[in-house]
């Protein structure tokens, strides 16, 4: 049995950013996904948002990769939408991509009560910007002191390695 302790923020976007996730949508929608993660064998700690996207915080297991993990939530979630209640809800769709950003148990509360009150944070406008903008391009992060040291050693000297 593996030790881990990991937890994760992510976002995801409806299809071009249309307000798809209504109110009689949105308790349907949660429901199914809450059941996916759990059957997935995943922790959801809090979901939330607005009707153009959502947040969610959750434990993903080491054994599952966060694409596999948004793949299965994502596409689950709109094929659940479109076939099994095609005829109560409108065409659903998720935008490609998503955000996501790692936590330790300490930011863990924090980020659980600012994913529950998405609602009001955006009726109030006390969002976390670097959260909420609409970036379609890679974001990733910048490399440490330029990639050119890893573990004091110089990439570029030849002896570093001998």
């Amino acid at each position: 049995m593996a030790l881990w302790r990991l937890y994760y923020h992510l976002i995801w976007a409806t299809k071009e950013r249309h307000p798809l996730i209504t109110s009689d949508i949105e308790p349907v929608l949660y429901g199914y996904m809450v059941g996916k993660i759990q059957a997935l064998g995943c922790i959801i700690h809090a979901i939330g948002g607005i009707e153009n996207h959502i947040h969610l915080v959750a434990s993903i297991p080491p054994k599952l990769s966060i694409a596999d993990f948004v793949k299965g939530i994502k596409g689950g979630s709109s094929h659940y939408l479109n076939h099994s209640l095609a005829n109560s809800f409108p065409q659903f769709g998720w935008q490609r991509g998503y955000g996501v950003f790692s936590l330790d148990s300490k930011q863990l509360n924090g980020v659980v009560a600012y994913v529950r009150n998405q609602k009001e944070h955006h009726k109030q406008g006390t969002t976390i910007s670097s959260l909420e903008r609409d970036n379609h391009e890679d974001d990733g992060p910048v490399a440490w002191n330029h990639g050119e040291a890893i573990a004091n050693i110089r990439l570029n000297d030849p002896k570093a390695l001998n």
